[in-house]
């Protein structure tokens, strides 16, 4: 980037040029202490500390030998003014409130998320955006610290003038830069991830604005902004917001070309138990020792022309991590195979139930205004990271046991553990035909070479704990007949009811060949 970006990012309060031209490159930033020697820092802003007015023009000469594009002091500049043209080099003043580290750290992030192209892994970023503007009910652009536009939603022509000029300059209008830095909106982005409202100001032709500021720990690296339509933001906006917060924080890094194995790699490490919970942990900041939880979803079916409605899994992952993250800081989201997964941590599991309930509908209903049906199983929670392959398994079995019941959009395993055991155990049944009793399979094929309905009606009956005359309703046919069809099925196929295991057994193997 430029000096003048620089300074257009971090502030004119903060600095102030005092000699030289805006247009010289900055790649880096460095100190110079009077006490220490200054390597090579070639087009480098080189921040003088110790040392004020005519003292420091030796510094100055310094740093412009040493390759230095520009160079930072405290204190009156006239002094210092001659020094800078003569040597070559860009000249800015600092206010003498401001601490050097603060300063040193501020040009960091903005320099670092410079020497990104702004187009570099944009398709995260752009399906990123378009999810919060779902989400949100609003126009959205994600930028970086020095505040680039990086990626903005698709949206219409309801967008004021300064989304216009964002998006068609790629940065924010320095006018209104200097209006938000004012309003120290700023100073909040960069201070917490708290979510900021910046009201409208029709004299301005700007519309109402939610921002947060996309954060690292302590290191700031962008803001998301949503500017307000026709219609008011969505109840959830600044959940989601937030949510969107800590999921652009992934993106940016991996960006940057940071370390940090892709969240899709290492959930799906994780969950398939091919990758360390210490591994996951120290990747992410986790406590390998708390407590986790799994939410899993599937998509199930498009409701509609799926080139103009469905959502690709990248956006669904999206939608998922966007209410994950906002529910934990620490969430987990990546894809295996058609699901993508929700590794919960430090969940306390007094509260783990309702609380992940009311997040599971509420990613089921999203996904489902968006032409995507979804349905979602939640695992029990186990004691460390490590065990989340357990609640994963469970999760699994939930969603399992869900099919086949479609209506259904979202379940725990302590909802449906009837459910779950009833399905594998048919499942069994169906992978081991030496298990199976020929005796059902002789009904079954009397029923077929006959057109005779003596299976569903033993079903039902079976289902209805012998029950005639609640089978019989179920069936719509008279008790009577019902009791016939017992009596007929047990003479065809030699079945003993009388016995419960061999009750139990062949009511099992009727459930495999006739679901319901």
């Amino acid at each position: 980037m430029n000096l003048r970006q620089l300074l257009l990012a971090v502030g004119e309060p903060l600095l102030t040029l005092g000699a030289g031209s805006l247009d010289v490159p900055v790649r880096g930033v460095a100190i110079l202490d009077p006490d220490d020697e200054l390597a090579a820092c070639p087009d480098e802003l080189v921040l003088v500390i110790g040392a004020r007015g005519r003292e420091a023009v030796r510094y100055v000469r310094v740093a412009a030998r040493a390759g230095a594009s520009a160079v930072a002091v405290k204190g009156k500049p006239e002094a210092l003014r001659a020094a800078a043209e003569d040597a070559g080099i860009a000249l800015v003043t600092v206010r003498p409130e401001v601490r050097w580290d603060q300063l040193q750290t501020l040009v960091h992030e903005v320099v670092d998320g410079a020497a990104v192209e702004p187009d570099a892994g944009q398709g995260d970023l752009f399906s990123l955006a378009q999810t919060v503007a779902v989400l949100t009910g609003g126009s959205v652009s994600i930028e970086d610290a020095g505040n680039r536009v990086l990626a903005y939603s698709r949206s219409d022509d309801d967008i004021d003038e300064l989304r216009r000029l964002s998006i068609l300059g790629w940065e924010g209008p320095e006018q209104y830069l200097a209006l938000l830095r004012e309003w120290g909106v700023f100073q909040r982005l960069r201070s917490s991830e708290d979510v900021v409202l910046v009201e409208e100001r029709p004299e301005l032709g700007i519309r109402r604005r939610l921002a947060v500021g996309i954060r690292a720990g302590a290191q700031h690296l962008g803001a998301i902004w949503v500017q307000e339509g026709k219609r008011p933001f969505a109840e959830q906006a600044e959940r989601a917001l937030l949510g969107a917060g800590r999921l652009a924080a992934v993106h940016l890094l991996r960006r940057r070309g940071s370390p940090l194995r892709s969240p899709d790699d290492l959930v799906s490490g994780l969950l398939e138990g091919k990758v360390s919970a210490d591994l996951v942990a120290g990747q992410l900041g986790l406590d390998p020792a708390a407590p986790a939880i799994v939410l899993a979803v599937a998509p199930r079916e498009i409701e509609h022309d799926r080139s103009e409605h469905e959502l690709h899994r990248l956006e669904v992952s999206n939608v998922v991590s966007v209410h994950a993250t906002s529910y934990r800081r620490g969430a987990l989201v990546g894809t295996i195979g058609s699901r993508v997964y929700a590794v919960l941590p430090e969940v306390p599991q007094q509260q783990a139930e309702p609380a992940l309930k009311t997040l599971a509908k509420h990613v089921v209903e999203v996904l489902g205004r968006a032409g995507v049906r979804a349905q979602a199983g939640i695992g029990s929670p186990v004691r460390t990271l490590a065990d989340v392959v357990a609640s994963r398994s469970e999760a699994d079995r939930v969603l399992a046991a869900m099919a086949r019941t479609p209506g259904r959009a979202m379940a725990t395993i302590a909802d449906l553990r009837a459910e779950v055991l009833l399905g594998e155990t048919v499942a069994l049944l169906e992978a081991n035909p030496d298990l199976r009793d020929p005796a059902v399979g002789a009904l079954v094929a009397h029923d077929k070479e006959n057109g005779t309905e003596l299976v569903p009606s033993l079903l039902a009956y079976l289902d209805a704990l012998g029950d005639v005359r609640a089978a019989a309703a179920g069936l719509h046919v008279h008790p009577n007949t019902l009791r016939h069809r017992v009596r007929r099925a047990t003479a065809v196929s030699g079945l003993t009811l009388e016995d419960p295991r061999e009750r139990l057994a062949c009511h099992l193997q009727l459930l495999l060949v006739c679901p319901h």
